[in-house]
C-alpha cells in the first residue's frame, strides 16, 4: 500500500531517530511531494550533510517524489482554513493535500496532525 511521507518522517529515517524504523519498513511504497523533498534537502544541507546523490539513493529504495502542480497548490491553500489554528506550514499542508489527493495514509512526526479532524489517515510515527 502506498503512503505519503512528511519531511519530518523521512528526516527521522535519514537521521536514525526514533520512528525512523517505521519508514524503513514502508520505504519501497512511499511518495513525497516535491515541496516536502525541498524541506528534506534544506534541513540536510543545514546539518552539513552532502546531499549529492541522496535523491537517487532514496529513489532506488522506492521513494517517489511527486511534482507539485497548480491544482496541488490550490488544495494546499484551501487546507489553510482547516489547519490555521494548528499553525501548519505550507509544506505541512502540501503533504496533507497529497495524502488527500491520493487517498492514502500520511506518515509524520507531527502529533498535532492527528487532531486536525481531516478525512485522512494520519499516522504519527513517534
Amino acid at each position: 500500500m502506498t503512503v505519503v511521507l512528511d519531511a519530518s518522517a523521512l528526516l527521522a529515517y535519514l537521521q536514525d531517530e526514533p520512528g525512523g524504523d517505521a519508514i524503513e519498513e514502508v520505504l519501497a511504497e512511499v511518495v513525497m511531494s516535491s515541496v516536502n523533498w525541498a524541506e528534506v534537502v534544506q534541513k540536510s544541507v543545514a546539518a552539513g550533510v552532502n546531499v549529492d546523490g541522496m535523491r537517487e539513493d532514496l529513489e532506488a529504495l522506492g521513494l517517489e517524489i511527486a511534482p507539485f502542480s497548480s491544482k496541488d497548490g490550490e488544495m494546499t491553500g484551501r487546507l489553510w482554513l482547516q489547519t490555521r489554528q494548528a499553525g501548519l506550514s505550507l509544506g505541512d499542508r502540501a503533504c496533507l493535500s497529497l495524502g488527500l489527493k491520493l487517498n492514502v495514509p500520511v506518515l509524520t512526526c507531527d502529533r498535532i496532525w492527528a487532531t486536525l479532524g481531516l478525512i485522512l489517515d494520519v499516522q504519527v510515527i513517534r
